[in-house]
């Protein structure tokens, strides 16, 4: 919000905004449209460019899509459906958002006891996550979501509580830890805190688990770039060559190239933190596809993400944080919207 303020502030003629709303609420969301629309009464341009289809049509006079780096068409936003965006965006029709989830959650893999971070961020969660699972964690911004990620992950200090990995007691008290624990971690920004921009795919792919491209200590580069290769086909991550800078690919080959980086690691459980923040709908389909072939192998996942949607479309169960405490675990099947902004709000 201090952002747009002071692009607002220069009293400037065009403003341009990437991805605005990324970390916004509704409520914030709002506020922003009605600066924008009291602007353009002024006669400011806006240049604003979002992957959520909604708010381009809501707040759109005319739409222009990109397709890999092209441009395919700029049209009336009145003249264009939700379903025709898509359609340009990914060059083909997308009959659904959200593929279907065949596999069922089976036994325990994750049980978490009265959980609590060491500083007064979060306390007392309590859940189950079985394999198979996808549970999705939803809250406004703010309510320590990515908090309850960073403790499960060894980033963020543990406080009261316990965590059960296959009915065995663990203590993930470091990243390393967490890692041979059998975690993986996709952080909520990938270009602060996800990637190296400046080295290449291979390097970002590998970077993780090293030990397995060694040998006699020294590392395997024809091993590295076999599992690299293979990685980057069943990613269909879209470069050049792995020696490109993953700095130069768009947001959804950067997410995939962190995602594959992690399945290197051969992970049981994955804590995935808006893994779908800034990418197309495109990207988002494929990223939704390898989520539940991996729920078909018996893999758990834990998704924090901000689009409502989403995660009713793909998760098992959600659970709803409100500020700092468990508002309620639901069914993702039967629970609805509203349902879930009310636990939302519940402690606030």
């Amino acid at each position: 919000m201090i952002e747009i303020a002071k692009a607002v502030s220069y009293d400037a003629k065009v403003i341009v905004m990437d991805e605005p709303t990324s970390s916004l609420t509704e409520n914030e969301v709002d506020h922003l449209f009605q600066i924008i629309d009291k602007l353009k009464k002024e006669n400011t341009s806006f240049i604003y460019i979002s992957h959520k289809m909604e708010e381009i049509k809501r707040i759109s006079d005319d739409i222009t899509i990109m397709r890999d780096g092209k441009w395919i068409a700029t049209e009336p936003a009145t003249e264009l459906t939700t379903d025709s965006i898509i359609k340009m965006m990914v060059g083909r029709e997308l009959k659904e958002r959200y593929p279907q989830k065949s596999t069922k959650p089976g036994d325990i893999l994750l049980k978490v006891q009265k959980l609590s971070s060491l500083t007064p961020a979060f306390r007392e969660i309590d859940f189950e996550l079985h394999r198979g699972e996808i549970l999705g964690i939803s809250g406004l911004v703010g309510s320590k979501r990515t908090e309850v990620l960073e403790t499960l992950f060894g980033i963020r200090a543990k406080g009261e509580g316990q965590v059960f990995l296959r009915g065995k007691q663990i203590v993930n008290s470091t990243p390393i830890k967490a890692m041979k624990n059998g975690f993986a971690m996709l952080t909520e920004e990938r270009r602060e805190d996800g990637i190296f921009s400046d080295l290449s795919i291979s390097f970002n792919m590998t970077i993780t688990n090293l030990d397995q491209y060694s040998k006699r200590f020294l590392l395997s580069d024809s091993l590295m770039k076999d599992r690299v290769s293979s990685m980057m086909k069943t990613m269909n991550v879209k470069a050049p060559s792995a020696k490109t800078k993953i700095g130069n690919l768009s947001g959804g080959n950067q997410q995939k190239v962190i995602l594959g980086r992690w399945l290197l690691t051969n992970p049981d459980v994955l804590l995935l933190d808006e893994p779908t923040r800034g990418i197309d709908v495109g990207a988002k389909y494929e990223i939704y596809q390898l989520m539940n072939q991996l729920a078909a192998q018996g893999k758990g996942m834990i998704v924090v993400s901000s689009e409502m949607p989403e995660l009713l479309g793909i998760c098992d169960h959600i659970l709803v944080m409100s500020n700092g405490r468990q508002a309620g675990i639901f069914d993702a099947k039967e629970v609805t919207q509203v349902q879930i902004m009310e636990a939302s709000a519940k402690y606030i």
